[in-house]
């Protein structure tokens, strides 16, 4: 029971209800109508719906039949795969399945038995469908884990790889990169790429089994160590440009790239000790349907968004037919607490919030815009008369003499009766004027006020947004941008009120800079770090614009050695000589298809 409580608790923050309905039925002034919001599924466990690839072939052990031995008990090698035996046989499989009574199940790879040649393996997990990781990805290894693996991600299905995170017993040695924790990233630098040695380093303990990709760990820079915040993770995942992505995918790659060692290094006397094998592999997530959806099934073998907001599609990345009227886009976490549905709309309609059911005798229809005094109304033709090059010139004039008939009357004897009562204009509060257009048969808003426009003061001026908490017709409907003048591409923004940054900013006024850049009158890519873009050499990085090199090395990152005068040719530098690291980099991609470049 205190097991139940304790993992209850550690789920809870990430099961609350926020951003769980998609709409909800409500009175309006016009009757009832649905209102919608931004929704999302719930967190479940994707190991369910997942299918899975280990290769290269014949890397799984039983085929032949071959012993192995424990670290524990190196020597006593009675321990047998087979896979003509089922009893005996370690098939992928058996990292998905229920273990009964604590008895572990596991896939198990051939051991080292072709040493030195590196024993390599990948074990692939694919979707069909992109999801969002919402916890840790937890992966259990029997008889000791892996000195060196990476993890890897697919966004698109499997076609083109990037790394994930990088795991070795030495970072420095096996990847040419220190070593870090997630809990020491920062705000700007939650969404990095890094090296950690805390799974890899053999600890001689049975307990010691499991290696984690810590999602909570990044969400908790944003959300606090409990994750209560969760109001400023989602801020962020709107606001942090590719933080969103980084927790999307829809394939994960374990590659597994040295076998635990058990001590520090290979005993050529007894290769049967060395192997991977894998319990079980925990990934928890919900299905990305881009805030239109707060349902997933799984049918025709792959799973499937139930599509709100007037979309559809797989992922409800677009939206249905006779609901165009204008470009798709994903709902947004913001404003809080509901966000923005972003809801396809039908044309005609105005912002495409407001769904009304297709049929009802409850619901009163749009009040269409008056119709305009008989002494100003465009005249009809008349059965069979055609309309001549002279006449078309004559009834421009004589409407643009009525426009300027209609303006003369406002200003000389006040409103002209009816259209130019607040009432018949249609302009939400922004506008008590309005004129008929009689060669365009519509009546049209004028001087809309709030820092509205169109027709009907509907929409916000050029630099400022539609605050969705506000109604049509409040005077704070529209919100400036406010974009940085320097990190901004203009002062524009989007409907959810974020700016258009240049490259390198981000942030939803443009004002902050990505990983690896640096604020200087705008962003500008880091010269040096203290991670990947390292000074060579004993230099040393200033304020990551660039390296100060001691003496006898010169270069950007003080790569290169100085001559000296009566010298024809440098000395090479000590940074050019090739380390380990590169070595073991330079074998594994002869080994492994798709390599990624470090």
């Amino acid at each position: 029971m205190p097991y139940l409580v304790a993992l209850l608790l550690h789920c809870l923050p990430l099961a609350m209800g926020q951003y769980d309905i998609c709409k909800s039925w409500v009175t309006t002034d016009d009757g009832p109508s649905w209102e919608f919001y931004a929704c999302q599924p719930k967190a479940m466990r994707m190991k369910d719906y997942v299918t899975v690839r280990v290769d290269p072939a014949g890397i799984t052990c039983g085929d032949p039949p071959e012993r192995f031995c424990t670290h524990e008990n190196p020597y006593l090698c009675s321990d047998e795969c087979d896979a003509s035996n089922p009893d005996l046989a370690h098939p992928p499989k058996l990292m998905f399945d229920t273990e009964d009574e604590g008895l572990a199940t596991y896939w198990q790879s051939v051991t080292w038995r072709r040493y030195p040649e590196p024993l390599l393996a990948n074990i692939t997990l694919s979707w069909n469908k992109s999801i969002e990781l919402t916890d840790d990805i937890v992966i259990t290894f029997e008889y000791g884990r892996p000195t060196i693996m990476m993890l890897e991600k697919s966004l698109d299905n499997g076609r083109t790889w990037h790394p994930y995170q990088y795991y070795a017993d030495d970072c420095m040695e096996a990847f040419s990169m220190p070593a870090r924790r997630v809990r020491d990233l920062s705000t700007t630098s939650a969404n990095r790429v890094l090296c950690t040695e805390e799974y890899s380093r053999w600890a001689g303990s049975k307990k010691e089994k499991n290696v984690r990709f810590e999602v909570r760990d990044r969400f908790a820079i944003f959300a606090g160590p409990d994750l209560k915040n969760m109001d400023n993770l989602y801020t962020r995942l709107e606001s942090a440009k590719g933080l969103k992505d980084f927790f999307t995918v829809t394939d994960l790659r374990m590659r597994l790239l040295r076998p635990a060692l058990g001590g520090t290094y290979v005993q050529r006397e007894n290769l049967y000790k060395y192997f991977y094998a894998v319990s079980n592999i925990e990934v928890t997530g919900r299905c990305k349907c881009n805030l239109h959806a707060n349902l997933c099934t799984f049918r025709e073998g792959s799973l499937q968004c139930e599509c709100e907001h007037n979309t559809t599609g797989q992922d409800c990345g677009k939206c249905k037919k006779n609901f165009r009227s204008r470009s798709w886009r994903a709902g947004s976490y913001l404003p809080l607490p509901n966000g923005s549905p972003n809801a396809c709309a039908a044309a005609g309609s105005a912002f495409g919030t407001v769904q009304r059911p297709p049929s009802s005798a409850a619901l009163r229809p749009r009040p269409k815009p008056p119709e305009p005094p008989e002494s100003i109304r465009a005249p009809k033709s008349k059965p069979g008369r055609t309309a001549h090059s002279a006449g078309r010139r004559h009834g421009k004039k004589a409407a643009s003499s009525k426009i300027s008939k209609l303006i003369r009357l406002k200003a000389d004897s006040g409103p002209v009766a009816p259209i130019e009562k607040y009432e018949d204009c249609e302009c939400y509060g922004h506008s008590n004027r309005c004129s008929y257009i009689d060669f365009l048969n519509v009546v049209t808003c004028v001087s809309c006020k709030h820092n509205t426009r169109g027709q009907h003061c509907q929409h916000c001026r050029l630099g400022f947004y539609r605050n969705s908490s506000a109604e049509l017709d409040d005077e704070n409907v529209c919100i400036e941008c406010n974009c940085n003048q320097i990190g901004s591409v203009h002062d524009r923004c989007n409907e959810t009120g974020y700016c258009e940054c240049k490259e390198g900013a981000t942030g939803p006024k443009c004002d902050d800079c990505l990983p690896n850049y640096y604020w200087r009158q705008g962003c500008f890519p880091n010269v040096c770090d203290d991670e990947l873009l390292l000074c060579q050499n004993g230099g040393t990085c200033y304020q990551n614009q660039r390296c100060l090199c001691p003496a006898g090395f010169k270069g950007v990152l003080c790569q290169q050695s100085r001559c000296e005068a009566d010298r024809k040719d440098c000395d090479a530098a000590p940074g050019a000589r090739t380390g380990l690291g590169t070595l073991l980099l330079g074998a594994l991609a002869l080994q492994l298809p798709g390599w990624v470049d470090l």
